[in-house]
């Protein structure tokens, strides 16, 4: 006698799991998404949950899966396959791999600041590692050329170290302390210049609108420059506490006889106390905006305007995907 399913087949796991329109349903939502621990899943741990999800989707239920199984299952899935192609994610690209990889950039940056060398390499560094999360998460819907990403890449990494050389001969004659925030002000930069870059062709050719219910209703560039612009602020977000917090820290401590006697320490320090700014602050920054983001109709372009009263004239507020 066939068992009968534990669960029923109509939970949407397309869609997080916590209620995306407040800021803890969101901040939820992505300290999953970017737990480093992902980083460490066998292959065959992943295989097995991509086989649940698809299953599932397609309406087979696995005899004995519980709710909580599904989305464990749900979120390794998201956390390793690209969402539009399907394809598995190189390992560094995936939003697991953000605390750890920039713990160490960030750490590495704000340590090894004072001589250009050590800044040109690690801005360097920075980018080339930005280019590819950008380029492992791209929009199945908008894909990158390589032209696009070579721009992308070559502009945020110029952009960082003329920003970082130009205020680092700035800060000589000021306070050390002063100097230690020059390596925020050139991330600041790059992800001003990088993001905008990276996804030129939503700005020329503008993003997916839908109503509440997701039916497509056109392409808005209006919608595309409230996304990029939220995404920005969101990366800067992010920055912000790794770079500001462990310098003034770091300014004291360096002022103390351990440090003086033990200097290899310095590095491993400062890539701790990064470290522990980004498991926080990487989730809770991703979380500020909703992932469907909304803006009222009146704020789209005319011609978008006139396109959705033909198919809707009741409709005061459109969503979209702001991306990450």
């Amino acid at each position: 006698q066939k068992m009968p399913p534990s669960l029923p087949a109509t939970i949407n796991i397309r869609e997080p799991r916590w209620d995306q329109s407040t800021f803890q349903g969101r901040a939820k939502h992505f300290f999953m998404v970017t737990d480093p621990r992902n980083l460490l899943l066998s292959g065959a741990t992943l295989e097995e949950a991509r086989r649940v999800v698809e299953d599932y989707r397609a309406g087979t239920v696995h005899p004995g899966l519980t709710e909580d199984q599904l989305w464990r299952a749900k979120y390794i899935y998201d956390s390793a396959f690209h969402p539009d192609t399907g394809e598995k994610m190189i390992l560094v690209g995936r939003m697991s791999a953000q605390v750890p990889m920039n713990m160490t950039i960030t750490g590495c940056m704000l340590t090894f600041y004072r001589t250009t060398p050590a800044v040109l390499f690690w801005q360097w560094v920075n980018q080339s590692f930005n280019a590819i999360v950008n380029y492992t998460n791209r929009s199945g819907d908008a894909p990158i050329t390589p032209s696009q990403l070579g721009t992308a890449y070559v502009s945020a990494t110029t952009g960082a170290v003329v920003t970082a050389l130009g205020l680092k001969s700035l800060t000589k004659h000021l306070p050390a302390i002063i100097g230690r925030y020059v390596p925020f002000a050139a991330v600041a930069a790059a992800n001003c210049i990088n993001i905008p870059l990276m996804r030129q062709r939503e700005l020329k050719l503008g993003i997916p609108v839908t109503d509440e219910n997701g039916n497509r209703l056109g392409e808005s560039t209006a919608a595309a420059q409230k996304a990029i612009f939220q995404v920005v602020v969101s990366r800067i977000g992010m920055a912000a506490p790794a770079m500001a917090i462990p310098p003034v820290i770091m300014n004291m401590l360096e002022k103390r006889a351990f440090l003086k006697r033990y200097p290899f320490l310095n590095a491993p320090l400062q890539v701790s106390l990064v470290g522990l700014c980004l498991v926080f602050a990487t989730p809770l920054c991703c979380a500020l905006f909703p992932q469907k983001s909304s803006m009222p109709v009146s704020s789209l372009e005319p011609e978008v305007q006139d396109q959705i009263q033909k198919k809707d004239p009741w409709l005061e507020t459109v969503y979209f995907n702001k991306g990450l």
